[in-house]
């Protein structure tokens, strides 16, 4: 009896080492494919390390990219609003085959000093008007468009622009825009909207006897298609006004409308829905500036700003603009994209060649042989 207890305990014994040896077994062949596993994964990771920094190897390196703004805005809101747009140009162009180091951007001090600045080759990229551009097209190429929302007001009539109801962007994206001619609160002002709003028409003596804040003169909508508003209905343009001063922003042009020293001011067909909370808040303006302005004057669509890119820079060649042209398309279909490039109201790009301003040349023309004679 004893014997066979022991024999049993025996055969338990070995069955329990050999349990035990197999599971031994399997615990060396889980180990075995961890480390497979791992060193797969290692040599994954450093094969993409080594083909990032092979493609990094590969980018061409710019030292520095200096973008310019046209002063449409006050500069330093400008400045604050598109710093985020220096790392999301890195980002983009790197994906481009760029590696940029550093990023400058710049508010000129005028329009024609952006345009200047291109044909210098000081700037690499300047956002302007294309008004700017078809000035500066000897030493600027046109790569992108604008598009900005519609608005909810679009017509050719004065007075339907004046139901005392904000102007509402629309779902609709459009490549081009209005100029409109906005009478203020001063007495003048109010006189030039009354009569407008009574469908009684304008005579340029009225509009001469008031107080004008006008943009440079390659501005479109601040200068250019207001003069050929001039020019078409009463055969006279900016020059011919009796009173005229030239605003170094549509910010102090609002400022001076809002505080009496203008009576009108020349601007694009959305600059209220920019400055509607300022004409309250640091303009002094009780009533809304939906109340408290009227448009008196509306001009033809103007094709929208341009994104251009300077010819005699040293960094740029064909491969480096079409870099760019998908940098900005690629940085407008991001929300923190539409957020920085809404400091001059754009929405998005579009591919864009230098016939598409060819009106725009057009009307140049006629300033200046009206502003020759």
């Amino acid at each position: 009896m004893k014997k066979s207890v022991s024999v049993m305990m025996a055969i338990a014994l070995c069955a329990a080492m050999v349990s035990g040896c197999s599971g031994t077994g399997g615990q060396k062949e889980t180990a075995a494919d961890t480390t497979a596993a791992v060193e797969t994964t290692a040599s994954g990771a450093s094969e993409k390390a080594a083909e990032e920094q092979t493609t990094a190897a590969e980018n061409k390196k710019i030292d520095k990219l200096n973008v310019y703004f046209v002063p449409s805005r006050e500069p330093e809101e400008i400045v604050t609003a598109t710093e985020p747009l220096k790392d999301m140009l890195k980002t983009e162009l790197a994906k481009e085959g760029y590696d940029i180091g550093d990023v400058v951007i710049t508010v000129g001090t005028s329009y024609e000093a952006v345009g200047e600045a291109l044909s210098a080759g000081t700037a690499d990229i300047g956002l302007i008007p294309g008004g700017t551009y078809v000035l500066y097209d000897d030493g600027a190429d046109v790569i992108l468009t604008a598009t900005r929302d519609g608005l909810s007001k679009n017509s050719d009539s004065a007075k339907d622009w004046n139901d005392g109801k904000a102007t509402e962007p629309t779902d609709q994206q459009v490549t081009s825009y209005r100029a409109l001619m906005i009478a203020g609160p001063s007495e003048k002002g109010q006189e030039l909207a009354k009569k407008v709003n009574s469908g009684e028409a304008l005579t340029f003596d009225d509009l001469s006897s008031a107080n004008w804040s006008v943009m440079s003169s390659s501005s479109p909508a601040g200068y250019i298609y207001p003069s050929l508003w001039l020019q078409e209905n009463f055969e006279k343009n900016i020059l011919d006004l009796g009173h005229a001063v030239q605003s170094d922003s549509y910010g102090s042009a609002f400022a001076r409308l809002a505080s009496g020293q203008v009576d009108v001011l020349c601007t694009y067909a959305d600059a209220r829905r920019d400055y509607e909370e300022k004409w309250n808040s640091e303009y002094g303006r009780s009533g809304s500036i939906w109340e408290e302005t009227n448009v008196i004057g509306v001009t033809p669509p103007i094709y929208n700003d341009t994104v251009s890119v300077s010819k005699t820079s040293k960094i740029m060649d064909d491969a480096f603009k079409t870099a760019i042209q998908n940098a900005f398309i690629n940085i407008g279909k991001t929300e923190e994209g539409k957020k920085v490039i809404a400091i001059y109201s754009h929405m998005g790009y579009e591919p864009a060649q230098s016939s598409d301003y060819d009106n725009e040349r057009a009307a140049q023309k006629m300033i200046q042989e009206l502003n020759a004679k």
